[in-house]
This record gives C-alpha cells, sequence and structure tokens, in this order.
C-alpha cells in the first residue's frame, strides 16, 4: 500500500499550525504595543532561523529515521542523552495537551455565541469546571481516535488548520489596510518617533525585568519546530523538503508577526481599547478582533448596530479559525513527540504492544496510552478539589521550561554531530567549523538565558512554591528517564547473558 506523502504546501501549512500562533500577535501588542515588534524580529534572528537551519540539517541527514528528535539525539551524541532529552521533551507536551484540551472550548464558544459562555456551562447539574472537564476528556479521545488512523487525516487536519489561520491572518490585514485608507492614513495609536518602537505603552511593561521576560515570550513564540521532526519519513522527498518548507516558512512567519502587530494600531488605541482593565490573556483576540470589526464598521460610514455586528462577526470568526489551529495542532502533537520517542528509542525496553505498528503505520496503541493518561489527569485535576487545582498548577509549572529544554539538547548536540564522519549530507548551511560554534553558543546563552529567567522571575516575585516546581520540572521528568533508562538497560543485559 502506497503511503500518501506530505507535500512542500502541506508541510509549510503544517509548520505554520504549529508554530504561528495568531494570538501571539495580540499578546504582544497588548504588552508592549509597537515596541514588541523590535523584540519579535530579535528573537527570529537569534533562535528561530539558526535553529530552523540546524533542524533542516538534522531532519535530511536522518531523513529515513523514525525516531524524528530522538534519532537525531542519538545519531550525534548517544541514546542516553537522546532518551533522556525526548522523555523530558514528550512529558511537556502531555501537560501541554491536558491543559489545551480545556482551553479550546473558549474559542469553541465564541464561535456559537460571539463571546466566552463557558463559565455558564453545565452538564447534568455539574459545575463549568466539570464540565468543560469533561469535554477535553472527550476531546482527547476524540483527536486520537482521528489520529490514530493515519498521517494522512492528521496533515490533512493540520492543513485546515493552516488555511483558517491564513485565512484570519489576511482577512485581518485586508481589513486594517482598509480601515487605514479610508481614515486617511490615521493609526489609532499614534506613532511618535522612535521611541513608539522602544518604549511600551503598558505600565507594566516598564521595567528591565519585564522586558527580559517578554522576550523570553517572543522567543517560545517561535518553538515547535522541533516536533515536525517526527514526520520527516512521511515526506515526498524529505532532504529538499524538509529544509524547503522550514526556510520559507520562517521566513513568512518572522514577516507576518512584525507585520500584524503593526496592523494592530490601525485599529486599537492602546488606552482607550486595551488599559481599562477589561482585558485578559484569555479573551484579548476577541476583544482586538470585534473592535477591529466596529471600527471598520465605522469607517465605512455603516449605523452602530451593524457595525457592532461586524465586530461580532469578526470575533466569532476569530474564534473559530483559533479553535481550528488549535484542533490542527493537536493533530500534530498528539502523534509526533510520541512517535518520535517510542519509535526511536531501543524496542526491547517496551511492550511488544508500545512498538507495534497498525494497519495505517500509526503506533496505535501508545497512543491509546498516552490519551488515556492524559484523561486521567484531566479527571483528576477537575474533580479532585482544591488540592487538585494545586496539582494543576504545579503541573503546569513543571511544564513552563520542560518544552524548551530540549532545544538546549538539539543546539549542543549540534557541534557533535557536525563532527560526525560517515553521515550523508543532503543539505547543508553550516559549512565552517567556526560558524557553527558560534552560532551555537549564541543560540545556547539566549535559550539558557530565557530557560533560566523563566525559572528566577517567580523568587524575584518571591513565590518560591511556584519557583521549585518550575525548575524540579525537567530534573524530575530527566530522573524517571534515567532510572527508567538504567533499570531496562540492566534488565537486557542480564537477558543477554
Amino acid at each position: 500500500m502506497s503511503k500518501k506523502k506530505i507535500t512542500l504546501v502541506g508541510l509549510i501549512l503544517m509548520i505554520f499550525t504549529t508554530i504561528y500562533g495568531f494570538a501571539n500577535t495580540t499578546v504582544a501588542y497588548e504588552q508592549m504595543g509597537y515596541a514588541s515588534i523590535i523584540w519579535y524580529v530579535l528573537a527570529a534572528i537569534l533562535f528561530l532561523l539558526p535553529t530552523a537551519m540546524m533542524f533542516a540539517e538534522y531532519g535530511s541527514t536522518f531523513k529515513d529515521a523514525h525516531g524524528g528528535i530522538y534519532s537525531w539525539l542519538a545519531g550525534s551524541i548517544g541514546e542516553e542523552w537522546a532518551f533522556i532529552g525526548t522523555f523530558i521533551w514528550l512529558s511537556s507536551w502531555i501537560i501541554w495537551m491536558m491543559s489545551t484540551a480545556s482551553k479550546v472550548w473558549i474559542p469553541f464558544a465564541t464561535t456559537l455565541f460571539g463571546h466566552d459562555t463557558t463559565q455558564s456551562w453545565s452538564f447534568f447539574g455539574l459545575s463549568s469546571t466539570k464540565t468543560i472537564g469533561l469535554l477535553a476528556i472527550l476531546w482527547i479521545i476524540t483527536v486520537t481516535w482521528f489520529a490514530v488512523r493515519g498521517m494522512d487525516s492528521i496533515s490533512k487536519i493540520s492543513s485546515v488548520g493552516g488555511i483558517f489561520v491564513s485565512l484570519l491572518t489576511v482577512i485581518f490585514a485586508i481589513a486594517s489596510v482598509t480601515v487605514l485608507i479610508l481614515n486617511g492614513g490615521h493609526l489609532a495609536q499614534p506613532v511618535t518617533g522612535m521611541h513608539s518602537f522602544i518604549q511600551s505603552p503598558n505600565p507594566d511593561f516598564q521595567s528591565p525585568i519585564a522586558l527580559i521576560s517578554f522576550m523570553v515570550y517572543a522567543v517560545f513564540a517561535y518553538a515547535g519546530t522541533e516536533t515536525l521532526g517526527g514526520v520527516t519519513d512521511n515526506m515526498h522527498e524529505p532532504e529538499k523538503t524538509f529544509p524547503r518548507g522550514l526556510i520559507i516558512s520562517t521566513l513568512v512567519i518572522t514577516v507576518m508577526y512584525s507585520l500584524s502587530i503593526f496592523l494592530w494600531g490601525i485599529t486599537a488605541n492602546w488606552h482607550s481599547v486595551l488599559g481599562n482593565g477589561h482585558v485578559n490573556l484569555g479573551n484579548i483576540t476577541y476583544v482586538l478582533m470585534a473592535n477591529l470589526g466596529v471600527v471598520l464598521g465605522q469607517s465605512l460610514h455603516l449605523s452602530a448596530a451593524a457595525s457592532t455586528i461586524l465586530g461580532t462577526t469578526f470575533a466569532r470568526f476569530a474564534g473559530l479559525s483559533m479553535f481550528m489551529a488549535y484542533m490542527g495542532s493537536f493533530f500534530v502533537l498528539v502523534y509526533s513527540p510520541l512517535k518520535s520517542f517510542i519509535m526511536g528509542s531501543n524496542p526491547n525496553f517496551w511492550p511488544a504492544k508500545m512498538t507495534k505498528l497498525n494497519k495505517k503505520g500509526m503506533p496505535g496503541f501508545a497512543m491509546w496510552t498516552q490519551a488515556v493518561i492524559v484523561a486521567v489527569l484531566i479527571f483528576f485535576v477537575t474533580f479532585g478539589g482544591s488540592s487538585a487545582k494545586q496539582f494543576y498548577v504545579i503541573l503546569t509549572n513543571m511544564g513552563n521550561i520542560s518544552t524548551s529544554f530540549p532545544y538546549i539538547f538539539l543546539v549542543a548536540a549540534f557541534p557533535f554531530f557536525k563532527r560526525k564522519q560517515n553521515l550523508e549530507r543532503p543539505f547543508e548551511i553550516y559549512t565552517k567549523r567556526w560558524m557553527t560554534d558560534t552560532i551555537s553558543i549564541i543560540v545556547l546563552i539566549v535559550l539558557i538565558g530565557g530557560i533560566g529567567f523563566t525559572a528566577i522571575y517567580p523568587i524575584l516575585e518571591h513565590d518560591y512554591v511556584n519557583a521549585f516546581w518550575t525548575i524540579i520540572g525537567p530534573i524530575f521528568f530527566g530522573l524517571v528517564a534515567w532510572a527508567f533508562l538504567t533499570y531496562q538497560s540492566h534488565k537486557l543485559r542480564k537477558q543477554a547473558h
């Protein structure tokens, strides 16, 4: 049976869904106004561009490996570090799935009702939190059920997610430019010289610490490229498609982030729209989209009622697009990290069922095991009372820096990967050793600085409990991986004798 291969356009849409977050542009505008642009460009230059090129080299060299980043690490710095690094990464994505399965329903509610109504939802007399918890479990089961049915459904759904996010961005850009022309080039958020692009209008973002925290946020807005390493073996000519897809997406995403942040200034005056205390990180995107619709209506001289309807329509479309984007990234992430880990590691470590592929070439049993773990965690957190709420906060903190931790492994392993002699390298950008080493060190400084800052930030705020769990996360997951690895290796050695 010939499996359908992922094409260049399909890959670009998948990368787009996984990395580009429309909501990142609204959060950036809320926190830093125009001043966020420079940080997003810097983050792209210091983080996204160099790592995307590294991953393109890894991916094209290990193009037939089934283990994604596991195979990249194992081929560069050895099996043990690959196992530990990938396990930390997988754990953090499982935490991400657990928290996001509940968040998905906010854009869903906005699509249906024009604003977030999840706080009033109730099944069988249960509270809204418990209702959302049950829906989250249903979501995980449904996504897994579809994803187990093959790579084809995963790439289709994540492409649909990519198309919706692209559409949302295009509609937003056209509406903003239309308003700009109709208002004779007048910006709602005026530009007063270079100062506007350096200083934030937000009083909470004036201190150096807040600026560094924003830089860290900007760097992580570009995270996720490594998750697509797990699908190179399903690509058409991966040694060409993977690097091309990464380079095109990287450039497009960088330009789109910067341009989008600027476009928000056409219709949203920071102080009147965002500075009134009614806006939070959960609803910011819908507030700005609704405002865009209203301002567009006014610029077209529509009645107040018609402008309001246009605003609600824009908010609903934003909700629908964000829902589709969540769905797209969920489909990639329910499969790719787990597959990299299970298929990359030594098959003798696992019960035979775990590594067995179903008719569609998916590790079905492993994916269902993952779904059950996530569902049980959601159930415990939802129905476990206040101690469970604390458990949720702890888990989220543990996942905070675990998601970005494997980047340190991948970037640190890169110079070793380049020094390996007997590898066929169809795609190379880093041709000089000094260049490889210098760029790797710069990216490592940015990453370790960002992760270190995320860990220290709660201490500066005297929130020692959160600080403890944030730092302990990757250490705990790393120790679990190390203990499992030691136990299994010992067992295999015994069997061999």
